[in-house]
């Protein structure tokens, strides 16, 4: 899994690429608390290029998206495969994420 971020302006774009598991998860989980340490006030996650998502990988999402909301942070996920909106769907984690289609609907109006 590789994260490589973008900024711009108080947004910050996070791609990530390849699986997000149990071994990868907390790699991603130091990327994400110093973003989230520095209080980053916007965040889109661009999964496009995301193969695999475990319970590990999940849970680490979650804790991001609760450590946002935690100072009034906003997050956005964008642009996740049909496999892996499908888990999110299964999971009822649809309902807690905003997930966009593409990276410039997550963008717009963050």
């Amino acid at each position: 899994m590789a994260v490589k971020t973008e900024t711009r302006g108080e947004l910050t774009i996070c791609y990530i690429d390849g699986e997000i598991d149990i071994v990868r998860s907390p790699e991603m989980k130091k990327i994400f608390d110093k973003l989230t340490g520095k209080k980053t006030p916007k965040i889109v996650i661009e999964l496009s290029k995301v193969t695999y998502v475990d319970s590990s990988g999940l849970a680490t999402l979650v804790g991001i998206l609760k450590n946002m909301r935690s100072y009034g942070g906003k997050m956005r996920l964008a642009a996740m495969s049909p496999k892996i909106k499908s888990l999110f769907e299964i999971t009822k984690l649809d309902k807690l994420f905003e997930i966009m289609a593409s990276e410039e609907e997550a963008v717009a109006g963050l």
